[in-house]
């Protein structure tokens, strides 16, 4: 049942992916059929991400209301519809009041399910979880690209991947009472752990606790900002730089940021191996500094070949980054915190991916692409330096807990 039950998990994530790629993909061909301005889709990507935070921020009082299952259910059923409605759109009015349920539908999932396996499963199955994301990112164009030839063919993209949603509602409310009774056989079968968990939430256990008056939670918001920054940052302005600063045909360029991608999904498919044997702490550590050696690698002067070994290198010290900071969330700060903590990481990270490549864009229209590497050395950088800021913390909290004295930091 419990393998089962993963299954499950992990094709919601696929479908929390094939979302995420679709617009850019149809893009060129729904202005052209809407009638709109290129950067239209600037808007309609904010709107959805604006949900998307507003969701992730709430998720924690969601799921003590619904339960990871039924708000799993719910949000599918926003993101479906919202599809849906996509599909069958008359404007681009009805298209940002689709991006809506769309992005707070993706939020709340995204958290939800995050915190769940976080909770409840070992630290392989969080990799594992964000390579099945990856894949469904990759899947959504590919779909996409069958019936883009045709007129109003996006549409027809829009409504299989909308089918492909409400298939996994139906699969969903089918197994809804499978979430209960596998939680409650983890916590069973773990209850010396779900005890340490409880304890290592600081400020005491009172249900009133917000997540900002957690000490050393806004160390890890800072880290997450400054990881999805970087990540997304590459993916959006790594081929402007490759065609600009070393001088590869755009389609090279496009190859190789592509390389980039395919070295974080592969790195987290690794990952999950290496937790076996390696904690997430020693993980996170080790992937940072091999992104910051990766960006590094972008602003020395060598030949164009050492640029994509720098994209490969970067993409492959971040795949472990992002599950195993989230897997740590109830290590970090308690379970009891956990929920409420992990939709505070989720939106600051959404916040991160969605102003800090346009920040790069301002400076490289001020300075030109060149501060791309810089850019992304900087972000790396001050991710490892606050990630190990909250480790020095949490070390401190720890020994303090053991010596049993008060502890102040």
């Amino acid at each position: 049942m419990a393998t089962f039950f993963l299954l499950i998990i992990y094709m919601a994530f696929i479908s929390l992916g094939l979302p995420d790629s679709l617009l850019g993909s149809a893009w060129p061909v729904m202005q052209t059929d809407l009638g709109v301005p290129l950067e239209t889709a600037g808007l309609l990507f904010m709107t959805v991400t604006a949900g998307t935070i507003v969701s992730s921020m709430a998720s924690g009082t969601l799921l003590k209301w619904f339960g990871t299952g039924k708000l799993t259910l719910i949000s599918c059923i926003m993101t479906a519809g919202a599809l849906l409605g996509f599909a069958v759109a008359p404007s681009l009015v009805w298209l940002m009041l689709c991006a809506v349920p769309l992005g707070l539908g993706g939020g709340a999932v995204d958290a939800g399910l995050n915190n769940y396996v976080a909770a409840h499963y070992k630290a392989h199955h969080m990799s594992w979880l964000h390579c099945f994301w990856g894949v469904g990112a990759t899947l959504g164009p590919i779909i996409m690209a069958q019936y883009i030839s045709g007129p109003d063919s996006w549409r027809d993209g829009y409504l299989t991947v909308a089918g492909i949603q409400f298939a996994l509602v139906v699969l969903l409310f089918v197994t809804l009472p499978l979430w209960n009774r596998v939680a409650r056989n983890n916590h069973t079968a773990s209850g010396e752990e779900k005890e340490e968990l409880h304890g290592a939430g600081d400020r005491g256990s009172e249900s009133s606790v917000k997540p900002l008056q957690v000490r050393g939670v806004k160390l890890a918001l800072v880290s997450f900002l400054f990881y999805s920054g970087a990540e997304a940052t590459i993916g959006l302005w790594g081929s402007s730089f490759l065609v600009n600063m070393k001088e590869v045909p755009a389609a090279v360029g496009a190859q190789w940021v592509s390389l980039y991608y395919a070295g974080i999904t592969v790195g987290r498919m690794v990952t999950g191996f290496i937790t076996f044997k390696v904690s997430n702490r020693t993980l996170i550590r080790g992937g940072q500094i091999t992104a910051l050696v990766g960006a590094a690698m972008l602003i020395l002067p060598l030949p164009p070949v050492f640029s994509l070994a720098g994209f490969m290198i970067t993409g492959l010290g971040l795949a472990p980054i992002y599950p195993c900071m989230l897997h740590e969330t109830p290590v970090r700060f308690g379970r009891k915190h956990s929920q409420s903590i992990m939709g505070y990481q989720m939106a600051v990270a959404y916040v991160g991916s969605t102003f800090m490549p346009p920040l790069l864009g301002f400076l490289a229209s001020l300075f030109g692409i060149g501060v791309f590497p810089f850019y992304i050395v900087l972000s790396a950088a001050a991710m490892l330096l606050f990630s190990e800021k909250l480790n020095a913390f949490l070390t401190a909290r720890k020994n303090a807990l053991k010596n049993n004295t008060t502890f102040t930091g």
